[in-house]
């Protein structure tokens, strides 16, 4: 017989995660990844150049440029955390790293986000859990704690979240705003004033970050689903619509602002009628949201009797689908695909939080040992590749690594060393500690999956970084036009230059960049090597001779030519 509550939960299963250790744990997750490294390419130094302009007042904050270009997302609030951390940050402190630090506070608020949604979400009436005969059942308080728990369990083990989730672009200021508005609309039938605080600040900082057609989506739905939601106490409804209106005159003052702003911008482009493009929009949905969306399925699933129940009763199912709904389709719609889904992920990880109660003994297994087997698996590739790149034993991945990255030089670096270690103990500590005590707690499924995406994150934010940024960044092909230059020339003429490429040269080398198109009379020019068959007049016009070509080690299609004013 099918319950129309599946979720049938002992007090003893709902036994709350030690605080310090989901801290700690969160921690170790976020500080790896902003921390030790140089921009990279591509969306993280093009972001990181904005910055830096809006700074050096060189830009107007209005409407932002690079190079004379204006951004591909079209954006403020982004741009403007970079450039007041540079303007705050002290003059010791690596530009760079001030811009992430407001970023590295972003990804704290979207896990707090996600914590709070899935608590409030699992404390609404229809998500307790059944009440047994003779009690026993979970209080639900305790109850509505573990689920959030898994929760961010959840969040913290999606594949797709770990680097753009470190990279100071917009896709992180919209995963936390996104985060916000879930927490928000999750939280305002318990607690009006500061989940509608938090309504606020996620709508306008949605709409500030280059998604006002996502805000008006989300805002538009939630306030739907709220007004219309069953499960409210009926002495209540007054209070349901002024609140209800609330949300909606938040979403279309967003709107009216975006306007203002000129922020609207018409980016659906829809995918093509190929089965390569549909199998590439497959495997992103497969791997990005992995393994969240097979909790998520098993959890409409199980609870498929609330969804079938009547108008919006099961607030703690609608909601996040609406979200996962809204961005799922801005996914297929536009050209930044990864960045779009990534705003599903809060929603998706506090519906897979809803399929906890409901696991088997039998399923919580098979995601144990498969989680044990891939996480383990590509732990031990990692440490396989840094020895091999530490001592040539074995050969075969040092080859590959001088194949794919050539003139690139390891070194030992002891506390990246101490910390993957530890790390790694802490893994095998884990997987011991799985087998073992606490079994009954429901959000134990999870505590592998995301301890495994975390080891693995932060393997490859110290074993590996320093291939990482040789690969990833445009410091290599930044100092071979550095060494062609000479010393801090006074200004640079630049030619097809790409925004990213642009930014780095100006950071990386501190070059002063001036367009062609701008007049200046420089005595050197950078032309981007992609660029050169559209300007082979000015290669051939007599007033520049060729100088030298500079080529990413780790990706020959990023080429620059340099080329040297003739002397009349």
């Amino acid at each position: 017989m099918n319950q129309p509550n599946p979720a049938i939960v002992a007090q003893v299963a709902v036994k709350r995660l030690p605080r310090i250790a989901l801290w700690l744990f969160c921690a170790a997750y976020v500080l790896p990844g902003f921390l030790g490294r140089v921009p990279w390419k591509r969306a993280d130094i093009t972001t990181f150049g904005y910055m830096a302009e809006l700074a050096r007042g060189s830009s107007d904050w209005w409407h932002p440029t690079l190079g004379g270009l204006v951004a591909e997302v079209h954006a403020l609030l982004p741009y403007w955390l970079g450039a007041w951390a540079i303007w705050l940050a002290p003059a010791w402190l690596p530009v760079d790293m001030a811009v992430r630090i407001p970023f590295m506070l972003l990804l704290v608020i979207s896990l707090m986000a996600v914590w709070y949604g899935t608590y409030y979400l699992a404390r609404s009436p229809r998500a307790q859990p059944v009440a047994f005969a003779f009690g026993g059942e979970a209080n639900p308080t305790d109850y509505a704690r573990a689920v959030a728990d898994g929760g961010v369990l959840a969040f913290i083990a999606s594949l797709g979240l770990a680097q753009l989730a470190h990279e100071t672009t917009p896709a992180l200021t919209q995963l936390c705003f996104t985060a916000l508005l879930f927490y928000a609309t999750a939280a305002l039938p318990d607690r009006p004033l500061a989940p509608g605080l938090a309504a606020a600040v996620g709508l306008s900082g949605l709409t500030l970050s280059g998604a006002p057609a996502m805000t008006f989506a989300l805002g538009l739905g939630c306030a739907v689903i709220y007004l219309f939601d069953a499960s409210v106490a009926p002495g209540t409804q007054g209070s349901r619509k002024i609140r209800a209106a609330g949300v909606l005159g938040m979403t279309v003052a967003c709107a009216w602002l975006a306007w203002q702003l000129d922020l609207w911008r018409w980016q659906i482009e829809l995918p093509q009628a190929s089965w390569a493009e549909w199998q590439s929009l497959g495997r992103l949905f497969l791997w990005f949201t992995w393994p969240t969306w097979p909790l998520a399925l098993w959890t409409l699933w199980r609870w498929r009797h609330q969804l079938l129940g009547g108008r919006f009763s099961s607030r703690h199912l609608w909601l996040p689908i609406w979200f996962v709904a809204v961005a799922s389709v801005a996914t297929l719609t536009t050209n930044a695909a990864d960045r779009s889904l990534l705003l599903a992920l809060p929603a998706l990880a506090a519906l897979a939080a809803f399929a906890l109660p409901t696991l088997s003994r039998s399923v919580a297994a098979l995601i144990d040992w498969f989680t044990l087997i891939f996480f383990s698996g590509c732990a031990l590739i990692i440490w396989v590749v840094w020895i091999s790149m530490q001592t040539g034993i074995p050969a075969q991945p040092a080859r590959n690594v001088a194949r794919l990255a050539p003139g690139f030089l390891h070194s030992f670096s002891f506390i990246p060393f101490l910390m993957a270690v530890c790390a790694t103990g802490v893994w095998a500590w884990l997987v011991f500690w799985r087998t073992g005590r606490h079994r009954s707690a429901i959000w134990k499924s999870l505590v592998l999956p995301a301890g495994g995406a975390a080891l693995c994150w932060l393997l490859l934010m110290t074993l590996w970084l320093p291939l990482l940024d040789f690969a990833r960044s445009y410091a290599p092909l930044v100092q071979q036009v550095t060494a062609l230059l000479p010393e801090k020339p006074p200004c640079v003429s630049s030619l097809g230059l790409s925004r990213s490429q642009t930014a780095a040269l100006q950071f990386h080398g501190g070059i002063v960049l001036k367009p062609v198109a701008s007049g200046a009379s420089c005595d050197w020019l950078v032309i981007n090597g992609e660029s050169v068959s559209g300007n082979r007049d000015i290669m051939q016009g007599g007033v520049w001779l060729f100088h030298g070509t500079a080529r990413h080690p780790a990706d020959q299609k990023e080429t620059l030519l340099i080329m040297k004013r003739q002397a009349s």
